[in-house]
């Protein structure tokens, strides 16, 4: 994989994280109501998607990103899925949207870590002129 591939897959994954961000703030109550999550739940999820997006956001405008930093994503990434399962099993309140809406969210994460994975392996190889 092309460096410039996995800083797009970076600012891809700044973008869905800055969209949770925004519903997660502006739609706090709305969002906690359709999905019987707790508004503060959804708070604190979308104040670490904006800290990520900025990180992300950091890594993609990068020449070479540095790899530590590329591998603290993956595994941001990998926790955030755990969460997120973790969250619907220990929440006795989720709906049926609120379901879906989590293992969806997890699954397009674990998209990104898996890309972000391959893109900072590919970092790790020698670079040939």
């Amino acid at each position: 994989m092309k460096i410039q591939t996995l800083k797009t897959i970076f600012l891809a994954d700044a973008v869905t994280c800055a969209a949770v961000f925004l519903a997660t703030t502006l739609a706090a109550g709305p969002l906690a109501e359709l999905t019987g999550l707790g508004a503060g739940t959804m708070s604190v999820g979308g104040f670490i998607c904006l800290a990520t997006a900025l990180l992300l956001v950091w890594l993609a405008t990068r020449a070479i990103p540095p790899v530590a930093l590329c591998w603290a994503v993956v595994i941001g990434n990998l926790g955030w899925v755990a969460a997120s399962f973790a969250t619907i099993a220990m929440t006795p309140t989720i709906t049926a949207l609120g379901t879906a809406i989590v293992s969806i969210q997890a699954a397009g994460v674990l998209g990104f870590a898996i890309l972000e994975a391959i893109g900072t392996r590919a970092l790790q190889q020698p670079r040939t002129a």
